[in-house]
């Protein structure tokens, strides 16, 4: 079948694995890196404790088989070893159903480690790359040209990641209609970056221009994504530049750079380069495609209608696989910045003068002195459910009081999480927890104190405690 492929399109399908594969790279990295002190054994949220309550129809996993702190690494460390090779290319060296397997591995990899992650993986960047490692496993390598239907599933999961987003917003807070969102998000969002300071104190007039961009490339470009080339490749550009400007402005994980990954897939790569001779593909593979796209078309009838419901929701899976979702970020955004602050003490005996002293946090804000820094792709759990905790204790109550716990034991996996322990010699007799407002100094208050971020003590979060 002619149709059924477009060899322009190979450099698209080369960048797109490649850069993705690094997607896969960094996901396994941060669960090989933290899983012991989030989900491992003795970890806030045990996964043993989880699968004993869920079915494998609930949250399909190797997990749910075996579980062991050493298998988890088992599967987190293979998964980087075989994310590795794909970026390395591994993959177009070998026949053509040998690199889907491995692409599908790769996938039954991480599926497993999201279906028992709880709390830690409820981000929509997990089910994100899920969808679209599930797709990449359909697309191809040097066996074959790109088939065309995977690439139009490709931008269906664009589309909808980024019309999914903007919809939410202007249907969600007021300031994304009166284009004053960007007045607060910079200093409020999850986890600022080194620029973030300086993104907040750009004028309000180039705030205004911020949200309008981001409405029309959210809202009105994405439907250029089916129109044929140049258009489409141009309307992929302009999503790229806007998500680069968001690397640039936040830290994120890796969801600025998935969606651009998927933008990748939708330009022509002719324009650079020509294509070579590939190999016409066999009939199974295309039976195979077929047969996805039908399902993937399917699957997809209840992400469309959310999208088209006046009651929309962002970051929602339909599926235990998480093969079609629903998408989008930001629906409100918060006018003041609040932070849960650490803290402990080596006295047993508590009273006015005792010496409190504060833990930091690799990504967070904390002191104030400290400059943001960058970790996207990475992505640091703990210090984004600390921002969710900040929110509302609710966020916080499933494993809050076993970090408190942790820290008072002096539990190295925990504390490996952390920038900074106050008590190096042995864990502290009581820790507390407080809120702080945070808000970015001004120029003049950078230049004479040479504090990032003003704070000032709210309430208590959690009274002092102690192991019993």
């Amino acid at each position: 079948m002619e149709w059924f492929v477009d060899s322009d399109y190979w450099l698209s399908r080369l960048v797109f694995q490649r850069a993705l594969a690094g997607v896969y790279l960094v996901a396994f990295l941060t669960a090989a890196l933290q899983f012991r002190a989030l989900i491992g054994e003795r970890g806030m949220l045990p996964v043993p404790a989880f699968v004993r309550r869920t079915t494998w129809r609930q949250a399909p996993s190797l997990f749910q088989l075996h579980y062991s702190d050493r298998f988890f690494a088992l599967v987190a460390w293979s998964g980087c070893l075989l994310s590795a090779a794909l970026l390395a290319g591994a993959a177009d060296h070998i026949p053509l159903g040998a690199a889907m397997a491995w692409w599908a591995v790769l996938w039954l990899l991480y599926l497993s480690i999201v279906n028992v992650g709880q709390t830690w993986y409820g981000f929509g960047w997990e089910s994100l790359l899920l969808e679209t490692g599930f797709l990449a496993v359909f697309l191809g390598n040097e066996r074959t040209a790109p088939p065309v239907l995977v690439l139009f599933l490709l931008r269906w999961v664009l589309f909808r990641v980024e019309f999914g987003a903007g919809l939410i917003k202007i249907r969600g807070d007021e300031c994304w209609r009166k284009l004053t969102c960007l007045d607060y998000h910079h200093e409020t969002q999850p986890m600022p970056g080194p620029l973030s300071w300086f993104f907040h104190h750009l004028p309000r007039p180039a705030h205004r221009v911020e949200v309008a961009a981001n409405h029309v490339t959210q809202l009105v470009v994405p439907f250029l994504l089916f129109t044929p080339q140049p258009v489409a490749g141009a309307a992929a550009a302009l999503i790229v530049v806007t998500q680069l400007w968001l690397v640039l402005s936040g830290n994120f994980a890796w969801l600025n750079w998935i969606t651009i990954v998927l933008a990748l897939s939708a330009v022509d790569g002719s324009l650079i380069s020509e294509a070579p001779a590939l190999p016409a593909a066999p009939l199974w593979y295309e039976i195979v495609v077929i047969a996805v796209t039908v399902l993937v078309l399917v699957l997809s009838y209840r992400p469309a209608r959310n999208l088209l419901s006046r009651r929309q929701q962002m970051n929602r899976s339909y599926d235990s696989l998480h093969l079609v979702n629903a998408y989008g970020a930001f629906g409100t955004v918060g006018r003041i910045r609040h932070e849960v602050v650490i803290e402990g003490t080596e006295e047993t005996v508590l009273h006015e003068g005792t010496e409190w002293r504060e833990y930091g946090f690799r990504g967070k804000p904390g002191d104030v002195r400290a400059m943001p820094r960058q970790f996207a792709p990475y992505h640091l759990r703990l210090d984004w459910m600390m921002w969710f905790a900040a929110l509302s204790p609710a966020y916080a109550g499933p494993w809050f009081g076993t970090f408190m716990e942790r820290l008072l034991e002096g539990d190295r996996d925990t504390l490996k999480l952390l920038r900074h322990n106050p008590f190096p010699d042995a864990p502290p007799a009581y820790v507390r927890a407080r809120v702080y407002h945070y808000r970015y100094t001004t120029w003049r208050e950078l230049r004479a104190t040479g504090a990032w971020w003003h704070r000032s003590h709210v309430r208590e979060f959690l009274r002092p405690t102690r192991l019993l």
